[in-house]
């Protein structure tokens, strides 16, 4: 099996941007590729065709690569609760919530075995498999338990490129630690240094790399330069880095709640795309002001964000913006908290209990442990009629109208032609909705962002765009184009397949 390895000397180095573009790069050039996380710990998920849950980023990477996301891209997820746990996601399927000495206890094994077969399918079906590490491959500490890095790379004999970040400082240190700290075997393997996140002079780094050179006897390969926001962020941490300034000509402004557990804020990337929209995290003990519309996202657990919520008096401030004819749209577990009651019978979030919601749409959502994720086609009701509408659903909640059963309640309208999908009231200032990738729908997004500008009296946009795949595809062409001008690849990649 023919494989690339990237690994990282920290988080955030870049190791997602970098197997991102060789996925593209490489697919470019003719080869058959697939992209491969054997361990991902992220709240950023993507639903494939069968049903299957895996890592955002491993989905972005397939596109990259030209294929279909598959389970077998990313074998294991690792979805953070609040309580020190994770909720396990092996093969695509949630398959239980443990904390980290009992994951080690209880699937490793299963992981591994996982990882293997997901490996065995994939080489079979791909010419070349480009792998993610996780973090740093020299936590001496974890090592023994690490399914995501080394491991992967001398079980596939990879070449494996390792990257660093500059911009944070400490570069050469942390390219010198890590590979001290990694057993000779694993230290064979780097074939390749790649520095990222480069701005000033290059001419200022030659004596560093050429010091790097004759330290470690590894090559540079690749100095890729700062790209400032051009690649998706992978999980919540990167929210941090993001600065929130208004764009040059945007009209509107909108404030989306980041949650203390926030989940697939990649729904909000084509917002953020969008010339006439600025977008600002707010986070709930910030003051919310005056936007044009506020975002309820999703939250891996949905009642412990929302007593944040009513603790730091964000609550109360969403409530009275509502009441003011503000408008406020909640996404999955957003939209269960727009609700008058969520229960959670079973302890299924670790909050076993009944909790007020903030009281918004006549809504009431019971959290159960059989979980819904599944990808979606519909048609809009609203804000147009007759569009039609791709996402797919992740949750565990099942919510009901409170109006008599059987009828619908007057008060609020079906957004689809599938009304268990989500709800709009009459005046259109509170919308609710299940279905993650919503905003991906051009022509349902600029409707639901006319409608906010036909409050301010501004003109409308043109609806007649292209869903926001389009526009990705030319982010990851020019990714690939800006790292591969600045990337040797030859010292890592393997001769062509005959």
């Amino acid at each position: 099996m023919k494989a690339i390895m990237v690994v990282g000397t920290t988080s955030h180095a870049g190791k997602s941007l970098i197997a991102t573009a060789l996925c593209r790069i490489l697919s470019r050039r003719g080869w058959r590729v697939t992209p491969f996380k054997g361990q991902n710990m992220a709240l950023n998920s993507y639903v494939t065709p069968n049903g299957g849950e895996i890592g955002h980023a491993q989905a972005v990477q397939a596109w990259a690569a030209g294929v279909m996301p598959c389970v077998e891209m990313n074998p294991i997820l690792l979805k953070p609760q609040g309580d020190m746990t994770s909720q396990v996601i092996l093969m695509g399927k949630a398959v239980g919530k443990v904390g980290a000495a009992e994951y080690y206890e209880q699937y490793f094994d299963r992981g591994w075995q996982a990882i293997e077969e997901s490996l065995r399918r994939l080489g079979s079906d791909f010419d070349l498999v480009v792998c993610e590490g996780a973090g740093s491959p020299a936590e001496i500490n974890l090592k023994h338990r690490d399914l995501t890095n080394m491991r992967v790379a001398k079980h596939l004999n990879a070449p494996t490129i390792l990257v660093v970040d500059i911009d944070r400082g400490g570069a050469f240190a942390h390219v010198v630690g890590t590979l001290e700290l990694l057993d000779p075997e694993e230290r064979a393997l780097i074939k390749g240094v790649v520095i990222n996140k480069f701005r000033g002079q290059r001419s200022l780094l030659d004596s560093g790399i050429t010091w790097l050179e004759e330290r470690t006897g590894i090559p540079v390969i690749g100095v890729i330069p700062w790209m400032d926001e051009m690649f998706p962020a992978e999980d919540s941490l990167d929210l941090l880095d993001r600065i929130s300034r208004k764009k040059p000509g945007s009209e509107l402004n909108i404030a989306v709640i980041r949650l203390p557990r926030i989940s697939n804020f990649t729904d909000f990337d084509p917002l953020e795309a969008e010339p006439s929209v600025t977008i600002k995290y707010l986070m709930p003990t910030q003051p919310l002001g005056h936007p044009d519309a506020v975002i309820l996202p999703g939250t891996k657990t949905t009642i412990a964000d929302l007593l944040f919520l009513q603790k730091t008096g964000m609550a109360e401030e969403i409530q009275s913006y509502a009441a003011a004819g503000g408008t406020v749209l909640g996404i999955c577990g957003g939209f269960q908290m727009l609700g008058k009651m969520l229960a959670d019978p079973e302890g299924v979030e670790g909050q076993e209990g009944r909790y007020n919601g903030l009281d918004l749409l006549p809504l009431q959502t019971v959290i159960t442990g059989n979980k819904i994720a599944r990808q979606r086609l519909v048609t809009s009701n609203y804000p147009q009629v007759g569009l039609p509408v791709t996402g797919y659903e992740i949750h565990q909640g099942r919510s009901r109208m409170l109006d008599a059963e059987g009828e619908q309640p007057s008060s609020c309208k079906p957004l689809f032609d599938d009304p268990g999908l989500g709800i709009v009231d009459i005046s259109q200032s509170i919308w609710g909705s299940y279905l993650h990738g919503l905003f991906d729908n051009g022509p349902w997004r600029r409707a639901w962002l006319n409608h906010l500008r036909q409050q301010r009296g501004l003109p409308s946009l043109p609806t007649g765009v292209a869903n926001y795949r389009e526009q990705r595809e030319a982010v990851l062409n020019s990714l690939a184009d800006i790292v591969e001008a600045h990337l040797d690849l030859n010292p890592v990649l393997p001769p062509p397949k005959e």
